[in-house]
């Protein structure tokens, strides 16, 4: 969110514990309603779970569904701002945690205020309930699995009188057991638990054992429960520009963040959702967009329960992005974490909302769902080269571009790996929870403290690396505008320069044993790449290559000429970049996956839209996109 020169990702471990993902399938209501009980083979997660709900009287699909939708099945340790702990989020928010944690509260009347409330507590209720240990309930799986039994089942009868073997008859413990305050957001909770006991669960959870539950179609939640819980309501005249299901509240960000435009009914259409990063917690980030000389987003989501707060009217052009052509056309969500920590931040919830709001935006605008509009912070380039190598690299290499994109209902892995021969397309698809990353990350990558040295760290990532030849000792790429002294470039987590992302594509330029050569940044870059298992190949795009026999220049911007521009109105320059490397050289080749577009600028003082006749496709170059004049390039179809 805020300016900052470098910025590194700090990995999960150093929060407490390394983290792994476990793909998630919803089954037909058929595919599992068969089944009369898990397999004969049965997982000591399984066992944990099913003694679990016998010891407090829970259907093991309410505990098994409510532990999917509050961890992903995941083994979190210190999770989100609520400190979620396990399979089941038990949350432990001590100050203690606060202020030694990734947490980034440092004050302590902020403290105080951030440990009072007991949703911030549920561990310690359910050490209480059960007379397990904390330390158990933290760290152990079976005890973790038993405290979230025990919170469900005092629960049920504090709302009902007893437990129940129905499920529809959970509802409001469920709902409670989210600690979401909004009416809104606990039905959401509740209705995404259902579908998965309705479909049925057969997921690989992070310690890789398989859990199942059998479906239960008929299984309809009494939501009548959810008034006893007396949630708030969300104001049905907020102006908000949300889905009606998400808890969704509007407040008005700065003015000088913000230029008042009448997006896309004056002309200039939106075409980019951008995800960012807060590097601080909700409720600062919007103080700071209310603030003065705030370069505020359209939207901030809370990690705990994703909650939303829109700042900026999608009409309107935020200035999140640092590139004014990309503020111009892109609408900006700013996520509540830290980078430096992005799978203990990036939780399950926060995945779902965000991809709830991005098919909302994505469909009321006609953005395209693919990797050239739907980016991050990092996927952005500078407007101009001077711009290049201070660019921020936000969400970083732990959010999972190809759960998300799969979310949103536009997956790029169909799960045929490969690559095909010198010349085709790939698109980059590493397995999240099995490509294994290892970054240098420095004090100076950590906002809040918890990095004393520099330390090298492996995490699961989205990236690969992009070496200079063909083995791991070969040199990384060298961007020289980023590192203009060196001869490679850098394995720090903030070096945007050599790595590519989950769902890029490129151009194939070479092959060689287990690795794979692309075209990348002007050079030609190599991945590692054994048996095609890091890539897909992929057809129906757009191949562009230099149309004469010079070097086909680049763009960080997509303006009309200043010649189309009225005399007095101030056009914003439209200049190629000119880094070392910026272009497209004869026998190279990049891809485009939408058809040009015409330059456009916007003049607020004038409420003014000029639209040039040059058109610019957008290119995956490197890490980033680029534009390229169409007449420019030969453009030929994958």
């Amino acid at each position: 969110m805020h300016k900052r020169t470098r910025k590194r990702l700090l990995p999960a471990v150093v929060a407490g514990g390394a983290l792994a993902v476990g793909a998630f399938t919803l089954l037909p209501s058929t595919a599992l309603a068969g089944q009369s009980g898990p397999a004969p083979h049965q997982s000591a997660t399984q066992a944990d779970f099913e003694a679990a709900a016998a010891e407090y009287h829970v259907p093991v699909s309410v505990l098994l569904g409510v532990a999917r939708q509050e961890s992903g099945l995941q083994s979190h340790s210190g999770y989100s701002n609520n400190a979620g702990w396990g399979f089941m989020n038990l949350t432990d928010a001590t100050p203690e945690m606060l202020r030694k944690g990734p947490s980034g509260i440092t004050g302590d009347s902020e403290l105080t205020s951030a440990t009072k409330h007991p949703e911030l507590h549920t561990l310690l209720t359910a050490a209480k309930l059960t007379g397990i240990p904390a330390d158990d309930l933290r760290h152990n799986r079976r005890d973790n699995l038993r405290g979230g039994a025990a919170l469900l089942a005092s629960y049920q009868k504090q709302l009902t009188g007893q437990t129940s073997d129905n499920a529809s008859d959970w509802a409001g413990a469920v709902a409670k057991y989210s600690q979401m305050p909004n009416e809104r957001a606990a039905q959401s909770f509740v209705s995404d638990v259902f579908a998965s006991i309705r479909s049925g669960v057969r997921q690989t959870t992070s310690d890789g054992q398989q859990v199942t539950v059998q479906a239960d179609p008929s299984a309809t939640p009494a939501t009548g429960q959810l008034a006893e819980l007396k949630l708030a309501k969300t104001d049905p005249n907020t102006p908000a520009e949300c889905p009606k299901s998400m808890d969704c509240q509007f407040v008005q960000a700065s003015s000088t963040g913000v230029q008042v435009s009448n997006r896309p009914a004056n002309g200039i259409k939106i075409t980019q959702i951008v995800l960012h990063t807060t590097e601080g917690s909700y409720d600062a980030a919007i103080r700071t967009f209310q603030g003065p000389n705030a370069a505020a987003a359209h939207y901030v989501m809370r990690s705990s329960d994703g909650a939303v707060t829109q700042m900026v009217s999608d009409k309107d052009v935020a200035f999140g992005d640092g590139n004014y052509d990309s503020n111009l056309h892109a609408i900006q969500i700013e996520h509540e974490g830290f980078s430096a920590f992005g799978a203990q931040w990036y939780t399950d919830v926060a995945y779902q909302q965000t991809a709830k709001l991005v098919k909302y935006l994505a469909d009321r605008y006609d953005i395209p769902l693919d990797r050239q509009h739907i980016l991050a912070h990092d996927n952005v380039p500078g407007g101009k080269t001077a711009d290049l190598a201070g660019m921020h690299w936000d969400q970083g290499n732990e959010w999972d571009w190809t759960r998300f994109m799969k979310k949103i209902g536009a997956p790029f892995d169909d799960g045929t790996s490969g690559v095909g021969p010198v010349g085709s397309v790939v698109t980059i698809a590493p397995t999240f929870n099995k490509n294994l990353q290892t970054f240098t990350v420095c004090p100076a990558d950590d906002p809040t403290g918890s990095t004393p040295v520099c330390t090298p760290k492996t995490v699961p990532a989205s990236s690969l690396f992009v070496h200079q030849g063909p083995s791991e000792d070969s040199p990384l790429v060298l961007d020289a505008n980023v590192h203009p002294t060196a001869t490679s470039g850098t394995d720090d987590v903030s070096d945007w320069s050599t790595t590519v992302q989950a769902g890029q594509q490129f151009v194939v330029a070479d092959q060689q044993g287990d690795w794979t050569a692309i075209w990348f940044d002007g050079q030609k870059g190599w991945i590692s790449n054994p048996e095609g298992k890091n890539t897909i190949p992929t057809t129906g795009v757009k191949i562009l290559t230099a149309a004469g026999t010079t070097t086909a220049p680049v763009y960080g911007t997509a303006f009309p000429d200043p010649s189309e521009v009225p005399a007095g109105w101030g056009p914003d320059a439209q200049n190629p970049l000119t880094a070392p490397n910026y272009g497209i050289p004869v026998g190279q080749a990049y891809v485009a996956d939408q058809p040009p577009v015409n330059g456009q600028d916007f003049f607020p003082s004038r409420q003014g839209v000029v639209t040039g006749a040059k058109q610019y496709y957008t290119v995956q170059f490197n890490h980033r996109y680029v534009y390229v004049n169409a007449a420019d390039v030969t453009v030929t179809t994958a």
